[in-house]
């Protein structure tokens, strides 16, 4: 099998023979709106599904033999296509981005033997979108993919509001232009809100959120059985395991994406989110028969890095919240909050969704161990101040869990802690050293992405602090804070955050750790 790792144009997948997950019954259905806008994480698909739409539009029947279009699509009508593509190039500075669209414009100009009579790039393009809807007889079709990096390059910069000028002023065309457009797509990571990027025309129809359209980019797992089940077969072999073992490592590793709250299904009456893996990241694997972190290293986005540093950002406190969707789905640039671009960037995404009167509140996490992993890596390194804490922390806490010997977990935590340079986040552990020592024990514990490791989970009577459970043995911490182990040991046992293991098979661990704010580090540890 050929797959198309790096390749996003539609047309060379087709007749190089690479496989193709076929979307083009939901391509058809977009196609039917106006305008539309949709954002996805990065190596989602996106720059596929413009070359799909535009190898549609452009009535390019011959590349959709076989595909669920040729059933649908019965006219193929050519349309006249314009594709702008801000994904290649760098947009530091605003002529880098008024070059990019003048270079596009002066073709198009060029194409349709239209003489400039304008300065703002807005009026020479709808004067071109009119003049192709005169020549062809057919309504124009644009197609822009990453509409927002011109403004991601610039994020938190004082070029930003530059570029956003540039851009509105351009995509304001649509609303000067509305008689001359058949239709529109506009893809990206972010959906930028309250920075008038929109203003300029009608807002186009988000359809991000759309469950119709939650598997248009990525891989459901009926088309990951349908398409690559012998790959999986081939890759269970690799692994000694059956192929549905093979199929439960792909998901807990790709799996968990959810981009709404689901359809509404009849039997169940309630809405069933649909489960997307990461594209880039399944590919890769099958082709290489290795579970590898492949969408994480092919690089974390500089300008969520610099959001990151920006902001006091507690991932424990992000994933105890329930949100409305706007406050994840609009990125407000006077806010410092970066939730909303942890979780269009593909970090979080969303695990829960409950309906209170007409409000609907969800609930984020980690997609799957492959994003779990890594992110809280990158948090670990950057909130410790140390290198690669991932490696050897993960595999020694690792070793000694599964081997239930809890001196050595003491151990190893103990060494770890000490191990902390003094002046890391010591304006965290000024302004809350309860809050600052909470956080190191989550980002410990997170990183052990090869358990069902939980934080502060609730019972009826209280939160726990951690529990790990692993095949064999459940750990259930609690943390003292300048207290004793006796204190911690007491809490877990008035509050019963042992008794929904009472049945449990596996061997159950009580851990009261008592914690130093002046020593910065373990000062007792007992275990019942």
């Amino acid at each position: 099998m050929k797959y198309p790792i790096g390749t996003q144009t539609f047309s060379k997948i087709i007749e190089e023979g690479m496989v193709y997950v076929d979307k083009t019954a939901l391509i058809y259905q977009l196609a039917q709106k106006n305008i539309c806008f949709l954002c996805r994480p990065r190596r989602f698909g996106k720059s596929l599904l413009i070359s799909t739409l535009e190898s549609y539009f452009k009535g390019e029947k011959e590349l959709f033999k076989g595909l669920e279009m040729e059933k649908l699509e019965k006219d193929w009508i050519k349309y006249p296509v314009f594709r702008v593509d801000f994904a290649q190039g760098g947009f530091e500075d605003t002529e880098g981005l008024k070059e990019t669209i003048s270079s596009y414009l002066n073709s198009w100009e060029e194409l349709y033997g239209i003489e400039n009579r304008y300065e703002k790039p807005g009026l020479r393009f709808a004067k071109i979108l009119g003049e192709a809807h005169r020549q062809t007889g057919q309504k124009a079709v644009v197609l822009i993919d990453e509409y927002d990096k011109p403004l991601l390059d610039v994020l938190m910069e004082p070029m930003e509001a530059e570029n956003r000028s540039v851009l509105k002023e351009f995509y304001g065309t649509f609303k000067v232009a509305d008689e001359h457009l058949r239709f529109v797509l506009l893809t990206g990571v972010t959906k930028f809100s309250q920075v008038s990027v929109f203003s300029g025309f009608n807002q186009p129809e988000d359809i991000s959120m759309n469950p119709r359209f939650d598997a248009l980019c990525g891989i459901t797992k009926d088309e990951l059985v349908s398409y690559f089940d012998p790959e999986i077969a081939v890759m269970a072999k690799k692994y000694g395991c059956t192929k549905d073992e093979m199929y439960l490592l792909l998901k807990k590793q790709y799996d968990g994406y959810h981009f709404s709250e689901g359809m509404w299904d009849e039997e169940s009456l309630k809405e069933e989110m649909l489960d997307i893996f990461n594209p880039y990241s399944v590919l890769n694997a099958l082709n290489d028969r290795e579970l590898g972190e492949y969408w994480f290293k092919s690089g974390t986005p500089t300008y969520l890095m610099r959001l990151l540093d920006r902001g006091k950002t507690n991932m424990q406190e992000i994933l105890n919240g329930d949100y409305e969707s706007s406050y994840f789905m609009d990125y407000k640039a006077d806010v410092e909050d970066p939730l909303a671009m942890i979780y269009q960037s593909g970090y979080l995404t969303i695990k829960g969704c409950e309906r209170i009167g007409y409000v609907r509140f969800y609930t984020l996490d980690y997609p799957n161990v492959e994003v779990k992993k890594g992110f809280v890596a990158l948090l670990a390194n950057d909130y410790f101040k140390m290198n690669n804490v991932q490696q050897p922390l993960a595999l020694t806490i690792n070793k000694a869990l599964m081997q239930g010997r809890t001196d050595d977990l003491r151990d190893e935590l103990s060494a770890f802690l000490a191990s902390i340079p003094y002046d890391a986040n010591y304006q965290k552990r000024e302004w809350s050293y309860e809050s600052h020592y909470h956080y190191t024990f989550y980002l410990i514990f997170r990183l052990l992405s090869c358990y069902t490791t939980l934080t502060e989970k609730a019972n009826s009577r209280g939160r726990a602090d951690i529990i790990v459970e692993t095949n064999d043995y459940v750990y259930i911490f609690e943390f003292k804070l300048d207290g004793t182990a006796a204190e911690a040991l007491k809490q877990i046992d008035d509050k019963g955050y042992a008794e929904p293991y009472a049945a449990d098979s596996r061997k159950v661990f009580r851990i009261g750790v008592a914690f130093s704010s002046e020593r910065r580090n373990i000062t007792e540890w007992r275990v019942v």
